[in-house]
């Protein structure tokens, strides 16, 4: 998904003509610009990094990495802004070997399992096992006593 939307971008931006810029807003628009009230960054040689930025709004980013153990980057890092409600917002995570780990209190959570399931279902899944006991559903254990249907339609006899 990331690379869709990266592609989108650098698609976006090689189709603007050359020497293009960005209009002057007229007098009667009014820019929201933050400034950057810090942004620190350290680069080691061995891969390592660290990148810390602040605004004047309130908006703060941390992150850091270092080569793993497979060579591949690993990181961790945290975001916090407000919210336009007014709520506070922090995203802490890690994206390792084992993939981008979010955690937050305003990310969706998945139910517990295992949830009820439902009466249906249970008697499909009866109605299945009784199929499949008799024979009915192909490539399930046959019972001897009922009789395979005929799998030669079509071909020679």
């Amino acid at each position: 998904m990331k690379c869709v939307i990266l592609s989108a971008l650098v698609a976006v931006t090689l189709a603007l003509p050359q020497g293009y810029e960005a209009p002057a807003p007229s007098s009667s628009q009014s820019r929201n610009v933050n400034a950057i009230v810090r942004d620190d960054r350290i680069n080691g040689n061995d891969g390592s990094y660290n990148v810390d930025v602040e605004t004047a709004n309130g908006i703060s980013y941390s992150e850091s990495g270092a080569p793993g153990a497979s060579g591949a980057i690993s990181s961790s890092g945290r975001l916090s802004y407000t919210a336009p409600d007014g709520t506070p917002v922090v995203l802490s995570f890690v994206a390792d070997e084992n993939g981008f780990q979010p955690q937050a209190a305003h990310l969706p959570v998945a139910p517990e399992f295992p949830h009820p399931i439902p009466q249906f279902v249970l008697d499909q899944i009866a109605f299945a096992e009784e199929q499949r006991a008799r024979g009915i559903i192909e490539g399930a254990p046959r019972d001897s006593s009922v009789s395979a249907p005929s799998r030669t339609y079509g071909s020679p006899q």
